[in-house]
């Protein structure tokens, strides 16, 4: 006998004969066999249902029910007959091909979800990844970052786990099924032949979802269209940006029946058709239009509004800014910079040419922005130039009464000809878990006032409320912002003021469900009726409110309308119903 054999033999001795200690290292009871077997059964069920989940897990929210995985999917069918019909060699190849492959359909089924869920849309496979950073500093400005680091590095580590633990869990379900191949040959045979069956009479558990599943074709197809189109739209988008019939207009001939206004083009963030419509939101909504309504009318204002269809939903503001401002239905982040490098006219541009000095006020601006040029601003305030000293307020940098009140004092007042001015208004963006509450117009000052007494509810953290804590931030919110617009009107309004205010896009699918209309409000208030008269011919209806019936305009139609009734002699277009 060797050396070492003896050392261990003496050691195991030695361990049998010391008091307290088990010289057997399994668990009493349990042989050493019959553990590896309950683990290897183990593994070979997870990784069936692994496989499993990801051909036959919906992508949309709402599907995500157990009835939803009574499917038989037609993709795991035919994987599984080519796993029994190859030989080894063969098969490890399909096993390095497949497995990724499940990874990247797992990928993109979860992207699905979470785009469906915040924006009422799949995900782009072209141009979403240029989303990546807008994301991180919606996380960054809203969560820290901390969070936001947090949040990237966990979706990176997301990403590389499936795709290694699907690719092991496709070997080790070809593994299963090489050893016991007669059973796995007729199991196979057997739900070929209940799938074809359920295919013909077209079975369905859950309404919607039949049981003869063929998604994962249908997903990829959908997915690969959507990347033919992307790759042909650029063309497309390009032909439209030069068809202009503003582009050539001297300035004498534009805005002519706005001569001598100040005219606030004002987004509303997240306001959309439900704020006004939706039994839970509307009525805070609508108390706050109606009433403002009276007020406004009693100083001597009118309103008119109606409908715009935004190109986006849940998110994506700068999106139907760009549609709203160029009048080019902008949808996607490709045409978003096809735009950006184009010299198509603005809103913007136009009051440029007419003889307006153009102001940005941007709160949310906290990076540079090199958009500015674009649209045509000789003046342009970030939310460092707006000088604010207070408190965030959530994703807001400030509250938009701050804004509008440095807007009156810093811009309007000390302005030497007519202004338009385009500010978006952001206490009313999304996670809605901290709103502030008005004050008077004398007590805004620098902001630092509202480190105190002007704080209103904290909703709590984003990922800790029900649907109806966020639904109830989100009514609150709206009612803010549109509060501050009413009385900035009352307060410092004149003659020579239009204020037109407006959505950008309805917010996420948490508060207004999934397939909701992507319309939004839009508002002109005036107190000269010269102005309102140019708007006639559009049937808006009267007040604050647009009500049910109220026209609905596409979003990238409104420049050529606004650009022609307030022109020298063109009568207005007419509104479609």
């Amino acid at each position: 006998m060797t050396l070492p054999a003896r050392v261990r033999r003496l050691t195991g001795r030695f361990r049998a004969h010391r008091p307290g200690v088990d010289a057997s290292p399994r668990t009493p009871g349990v042989s050493p066999g019959r553990a590896r077997r309950t683990a290897r059964v183990a593994g070979s069920v997870l990784a069936v249902l692994l496989v499993f989940a990801v051909l036959v897990g919906p992508d949309r929210l709402g599907l995500l029910t157990p009835g939803a995985f009574l499917r038989i999917p037609l993709e795991g069918l035919l994987v599984g007959a080519l796993l029994l019909a190859l030989p080894a060699r063969p098969r490890r190849v399909v096993v390095a091909v497949v497995g990724p492959l499940l990874g990247l359909l797992a990928i993109v089924k979860l992207a699905d979800l979470g785009f469906r869920t915040a924006l009422d849309r799949p995900f782009d496979l072209v141009l979403d990844w240029l989303l990546l950073d807008d994301a991180y500093g919606f996380v960054r400005d809203s969560f820290g970052r901390a969070g936001a680091v947090g949040a990237a590095v966990g979706v990176v580590l997301l990403v590389g786990a499936l795709l290694l633990v699907l690719t092991l869990a496709l070997r080790r379900l070809a593994s299963l099924l090489v050893r016991h191949e007669r059973a796995a040959t007729r199991t196979v045979a057997a739900l070929t032949v209940v799938w074809v069956a359920c295919a013909v009479v077209g079975v369905r558990v859950v309404p919607g979802v039949p049981v003869a599943d063929t998604q994962i074709t249908a997903l990829v197809g959908a997915h690969a269209a959507q990347v033919d189109q992307r790759l042909r739209d650029r063309e497309v988008f390009t032909a439209q940006i030069d068809a202009d019939p503003f582009r050539d207009v001297p300035g004498d001939q534009l805005l002519t029946g706005l001569r001598g206004k100040d005219v606030i083009l004002a987004f509303v963030e997240s306001y959309g058709r439900d704020a006004v419509e939706d039994p839970e939101l509307a009525p805070q909504v609508n108390a706050v239009l109606d009433a403002g309504t009276e007020r406004l009318r009693a100083a001597g204002y009118e309103a008119r509004s109606g409908f715009l269809t935004s190109p986006t939903f849940g998110g994506g503001s700068w999106l139907a800014h760009d549609t709203l401002l160029s009048g080019l239905w902008t949808d996607n982040e490709q045409r978003h910079r096809s735009l950006l490098a184009s010299d198509r006219l603005t809103l913007n541009g136009a009051f440029q040419r007419a003889g307006w000095q153009t102001v940005g006020v941007l709160p949310a601006a906290t990076q540079p922005w090199p958009e500015k040029g674009f649209f045509s601003f000789d003046r342009y305030y970030d939310a460092e130039a707006l000088g604010y000293r207070g408190p965030k307020f959530s994703y807001a940098p400030m509250p938009d009464q701050y804004t509008m009140q440095f807007f009156q004092q810093r811009v309007r007042a000390d302005a030497d000809r007519p202004l338009m001015a385009e500010i978006p208004l952001i206490s009313s963006h999304s996670p809605w878990t901290a709103v502030p509450r008005m004050i008077g117009w004398d007590q805004v000052g620098d902001g630092s006032v509202y480190g105190s007494a002007a704080t209103g509810e904290d909703g709590g953290e984003a990922d800790d409320r029900d649907t109806g804590q966020v639904r109830a931030g989100y009514r609150q919110a709206i009612g803010y912002s549109l509060e501050t617009l009413i009385s900035y009107v009352q307060t410092y309004g004149d003659d020579d003021l239009v204020l037109v205010f407006l959505g950008d896009h309805q917010p996420a699918p948490v508060v207004t469900g999934e397939g909701t209309s992507r319309d939004v409000p839009i508002t002109i208030v005036a107190r000269d009726p010269a102005v309102l008269d140019r708007v006639s011919g559009w049937g808006w209806q009267q007040g604050l409110r647009p009500g049910p019936d109220a026209p609905v305009w596409p979003m990238d139609s409104f420049r050529d309308r606004f650009l022609t009734a307030f022109g020298p002699s063109t009568p207005p277009i007419a509104a479609p119903r």
